[in-house]
Parts: C-alpha cells; structure tokens; sequence
C-alpha cells in the first residue's frame, strides 16, 4: 500500500457526500482486496446476493442514508458527514491534493478520506449489521472531463470542423457511401449534459431524451459545454446512429456509468477520468467492476486515455482506451503532444492508448470546433484571444474550439458503431481487435507523457489513427467466416427494491448465417481470397444479396498485402 499524501489544506467536508457501498461478494473475497482488481473474466466473484443487498440497502436507509441506484455489484448512497460518522464510528475528512483537471493542468483537488484505511476512500464497517452485510463504503472520487447558429464561425487558423473534417480523418467517409453509418446502433454517452443546438437537429442526428443520473439536475441544459460538444465527434464518424446522453455528476461517477449500463446500449463513451499512476482508491475500484461488468454483458466500453494524464479509467484492461493522433494542414500525422499515452502500472502488462482518434497539440488542443451550448463554461472561458491560447470565438455564439481524448473517445464510439453494425455479434475485445489491426500506423510524434511513436504498436500512439472504413471492411470479412464462440452467461441479480436499476441481460447470440457463396463452399483461405476477387461471395442476410463493390474489393486486397487481415483466421 502506498502511504496516503499530506494534508495541504482544510477545505471544507460537502454537505452531501456520495459513496458505493459494496455489499459482501458471492465470491467470498472483498471487492477491495488487495492486490485484486476486477475485470470482465472475474466479475462473477464480485456479484452480491439477493438477500444480501436487500438487507444491506435496509440497514443503510435505517441509518439515514438516501439510497440513490442499486446494481449487482454496489449500491450508491448520499449523506452527511455526521451520518456516515453515526453509521461507521469513522469520520470523513477533505483533503487538497495536487492532481490533472480538464485540459491536463494540475491544480489541487479536493478529496475525501479517513484515516481507517490504506485505500483511499475506504471504510470497512466492524461491527453490527453492518458488518454482516457490507464488506466496504467507498467514498466517491472526483473526476473531471478530458478535455446558436446551426453553422460554426469561420477562422483562419488551422482546425477541424464536424462533421466533414472529422469524418474524412477517421476515414469514415468511405464507410458511409457503403451505406455504413451506425443505423441500428445505441450510444450512450456520460458526461456533463447534452444542448438542442440547432447543429444536430439541422442534420437530424437521432439524440434521446437527456438520462439524469442520480446528482444530477436539468436534463435540457448542459452549463459545462462539455457533453454536448464531444458528442458531436460521434455522429461525425456514425451520423445514423441513435445517442443517449446520461448526466453526469463528476463526483457521483459510478452511478452515472451504471445509469448508462441499465439502458442496455451497444457502445458506452466517456470522456472523463482521473490521473492514476500507481494505484486506485476504492471508488475507484467499485468503477472498475461497473465496468467489467458491462462488457461482460457484451456492451463496448471506450474511454479516454488522459491529456497528460495517467488516465484511469482509460487503463482499465477491458475498456478501448482512446489516444490522440494530430493530422496537420499538409495531412501528415504526428502524435498528439497533448494526448498520453503509457505502460500502466496498475494493470502490468496493459498498453494505453489502444487506438487513437483526431486530436490537437499543445497549448490546449484547441483543434475541433464544436457547438455548445452558448455562454456555458467551455464557450466563455475559450472565447476572444488569439488562437492557440483562446479559440477567437465570441463567449456567448455557441461554438467552442477544443479536442483532447475527450473528443476521440466519441470518435472511437463512432466507429465502434460502425463496426457493430457490419457485424452486430462481434464481442467488445473483437471490435477493438479489429480498431487495433486496422489502425493507419504512426510513426512520428511524442505524446504528453513522453512515450515516442515508432513503427508498429508502440505507448504513444497505440496500434495508431483509426481507419474507419478497412475497420468495416474486416468486421464485414470476420462477420461471414467465423463462428462465434459459446459465451456463459452474466448471472444477473433481479433488483426487487425501488430504485433499482431493471437487470439488463446478456444478449442473445443471433444465428450464424452458412456461408453461401455462388462459386461453392469455402474450405481454404484461398478460397475466401479467390472468392473476394471474383465478387462472388454473398454478404446478404436472407434472400438479399449483397457484394463488395470494386472499391471493397481492391481495398481488402491491400489490406490482406498490409498484413491486416489474416485469411487463415477467418477460417
């Protein structure tokens, strides 16, 4: 355990103080073991009883706790000081500590502790029922974002619009005309809110009613700017997708994430997290299961690697972790020098980032113009100046300059989405295996962190800049040739006690459609090349049929001589 940092200040303890309990686990050991972190292939061991979380929600609301959601694994609360102090004899403290924000500038944070415990955050209760039933309480850690005319302000400098210029560098433009464009696929996205800016209801992009997680208020009004840019990078790569926007509290942030799990999306994108070089505290912790959780269920879960920061979740091992990849004005790609990219140190053996999407350089990254809501936070504090200090937008136009992992979080969403809907049975660890063997290599460039780009995968950049279309192309390939495996099913506790989140349960595994192409039964991966070479292979479903167009095909090719596509893994 590392020794808990010196008090810098006294802030002051939040009247209302958000936490996840975890009640006692199927598997017989705390989910704040240590040394034991969770992940998709262990999350069953996490798993509360029935029983158990019901007499755990009891005696938390006989102490005065409000209980806000309850999951499989944890259970959320609020409350004061002096309740958790009467619940669990330990009394919480607030304490300074120097950390990354949004926009990667360090400046002291606030975080809440006690003295019980190692981990920070944690309280294990003692005695009493308590005790029975509830192995930890894990104060919540704060988090922060990485990161109207329908038309956005024209500027001289060098920048991106969406969603032309953001689509074209993804190269998910190609996957478009192919009819490729996230139809049929749900996003949900948590962050800070989303805006009816007259840009997406101009392109009539499909965005659901606002979900507020609990802390959260206002479901029509986004102050932070955040949410409502970033999500315009998604439909930038996926324009007919169908978004679900979750409001987040930054310091209530695993129920905001579970809040997104009970819609049962496909994809969940956030762009938000918490510098963690070493270690993890319990809230933490109590995310990280959320998380395992989720794709454990099938759902694809991105997040943003950091902006300087030794991004947590963004390190997670089943997550894709977004990194930033800079296209220039002469269209060459360097690594983001605002992007990080790192070994973790938690998680041995974990690479971070995995892909990359579209991201500026330093100072400030202020690459993309997004729309905003107009005179929130994000559109007054980059307003005026000149570029690249401020983004010489008006504080009050709706339109704000910015980028960072944030905004390749939801382009990596996007084209997850794309992939999905080529192939809609494909596992979260596929999809990113196909982000990853498809990605434009990056050989240039140093990111924040200091990790240098070379050729093939590398801690700068990852596998490189995604490429949207060969993406497509492959899930297309790996869609019609492979069987997918038999997976056990997430046994899911049914929640009996209002407010419980509904269970969401695994999907079915649709049918594997025979191979049926017109030249006879494939046997060999040379058959399967000859078979794309002569456009003779059906990628219909039913009695439609469906082929490669010449382009398809000539682009397979090249990536089949790139090493990209392994025919004999198809079979």
């Amino acid at each position: 355990m590392t020794a808990k940092k010196k008090k810098v200040e006294s802030p002051n303890v939040p009247k209302v103080i958000f936490a996840q309990v975890s009640p006692k686990s199927i598997g017989g050991q705390s989910l704040f073991e240590s040394g034991v972190l969770a992940t998709s292939q262990n999350i069953q061991n996490y798993l509360s009883e029935k029983e158990v979380t019901l007499k755990a929600v009891e005696v938390l609301k006989k102490a005065g706790f409000r209980v806000l959601q309850i999951t499989n694994t944890t259970i959320n609360i609020s409350g004061s000081a002096s309740v958790y102090k009467d619940a669990f004899g330990q009394e919480i403290i607030a304490e300074e500590r120097e950390s990354f924000k949004s926009g990667g500038e360090k400046e002291m944070v606030t975080y809440l502790d006690t003295v019980q415990t190692d981990i920070t955050g944690l309280i294990v209760p003692k005695s009493g029922n308590m005790a029975n039933f509830i192995e930890g309480v894990a104060i919540e850690t704060p988090y922060y974002t990485f990161a109207p005319n329908h038309l956005p302000p024209t500027k001289d400098y060098w920048h991106l619009n969406v969603p032309g210029d953001v689509s074209v560098g993804c190269n998910a433009d190609r996957a478009h005309r192919a009819s490729i464009t996230g139809k049929g696929v749900h996003v949900a996205m948590v962050d800070t809110g989303f805006y009816k800016h007259p840009f997406f209801e101009e392109r009539g992009y499909s965005v659901n009613t606002v979900r507020l997680a609990p802390g959260t208020l206002n479901p029509l009004t986004d102050d932070n700017g955040h949410g409502t840019g970033e999500s315009a990078n998604i439909f930038a790569t996926a324009p007919d997708c169908r978004l679900t926007p979750v409001k987040w509290n930054f310091v209530n942030s695993t129920a905001a994430f579970n809040s997104a799990v009970a819609l049962n999306p496909d994809i969940i994108t956030c762009s938000w997290g918490s510098h963690r070089p070493n270690s993890i505290s319990a809230a933490e912790q109590t995310l990280a299961a959320a998380i395992s959780l989720a794709v454990a269920k099938g759902i694809v879960v991105v997040f943003s690697a950091g902006n300087g920061h030794w991004g947590f979740p963004g390190q997670h091992p089943d997550v894709i972790s977004a990194g930033g990849v800079y296209l220039g004005d002469n269209m060459s790609l360097r690594a983001s020098n605002y992007a990080s990219g790192f070994d973790s140190n938690i998680y041995l053996g974990r690479q971070v980032p995995d892909v990359c999407g579209l991201v500026g350089q330093n100072p400030g990254a202020k690459y993309i113009m997004l729309p905003v809501q107009g005179g929130c936070e994000i559109d007054t504090d980059g307003a005026g100046g000149s570029h690249p200090s401020k983004d010489e937008t008006a504080a009050n136009d709706g339109w704000a300059v910015f980028s960072g992992t944030s905004a390749a979080a939801p382009q990596l969403a996007g084209v997850a989405a794309l992939i999905k809907q080529a192939c809609n049975r494909l596992s979260p660890s596929e999809v990113r295996d196909i982000m990853k063997t498809t990605a434009i290599d990056v050989t240039t460039g140093t990111s924040q962190t200091g990790t240098t780009s070379t050729n093939g995968p590398d801690n700068s950049t990852g596998h490189g800049l995604v490429n949207a279309y060969r993406a497509v192309l492959k899930a297309k390939l790996r869609c019609r040739f492979t069987v997918p495996p038999i997976v056990p099913p997430v046994n899911i506790v049914p929640p009996v006690v209002p407010p419980i989140i509904p269970p969401v349960l695994p999907p079915a595994a649709p049918p594997v459609l025979p191979i049926v192409p017109p030249i006879g039964t494939v046997i060999s991966s040379a058959d399967i090349k000859e078979g794309i070479r002569s456009n003779s292979i059906n990628f219909g479903m039913g009695d439609t049929e469906i082929y490669m167009t010449n382009e398809e095909i000539d682009e397979v090719m090249r990536m089949v001589e790139d090493d990209q596509i392994d025919l004999d893994e198809l079979m």
